[in-house]
């Protein structure tokens, strides 16, 4: 999961975010800017990561 911020503010923490959804803590929950090239890089390489160590499990 990816929290999308604006201008390095983040309503929520991942925290907040993982606790209100309910998820357990092997699925990573990063704060990102997507409006930014490489947060949105890096936001889809942790995606391509966990889903690779998924299926390798």
């Amino acid at each position: 999961i990816a929290l999308n911020g604006f201008d390095g503010h983040q309503p929520y923490t991942p925290e907040e975010v993982r606790d209100a959804l309910q998820i357990g803590p092997e699925a990573p929950i990063i704060t990102t800017d997507a409006r930014h090239r490489a947060d949105a890089k890096s936001a889809l390489i942790t995606l391509v990561e966990h889903a690779l160590m998924a299926r390798l499990r």
